[in-house]
């Protein structure tokens, strides 16, 4: 599992940067020039619903990292995936996946 984002200021940095939609979230990156582990945070707004439907998102999200950043992440970059209302804990896990994969794939073009 890569580096995990936990200072606001990485996030606020990572919102500045490329972003690009999918379906069940928002995929925010910026490359940081340098060639370290990349690194991924997870974000849902009280939007998304309460503490328990953030939860199942983050959760969701989280394991769909786990799965596509090795192959489709890059070194030296900084991921923020944010959570949609009712979509991310809805959608089937397997469209979550193709979407990441995709919007990764964009992302570095």
């Amino acid at each position: 599992m890569p580096e995990v984002l936990c200072k606001r200021a990485d996030f606020l940095r990572a919102a500045q940067a490329r972003r690009q939609g999918a379906a069940g979230f928002h995929l925010q990156a910026r490359a940081r020039g340098d060639d370290a582990p990349l690194r991924v945070g997870f974000t849902c707004s009280k939007k998304v619903g309460n503490a328990v439907a953030r939860n199942r998102a983050k959760r969701r999200l989280r394991e769909a990292a786990r799965l596509t950043l090795p192959a489709h992440g890059q070194p030296g970059w900084d991921y923020v995936l944010v959570g949609k209302r009712e979509v991310t804990a809805t959608l089937p896990f397997e469209t979550l996946l193709a979407d990441l994969a995709r919007t990764l794939d964009k992302v570095h073009r």
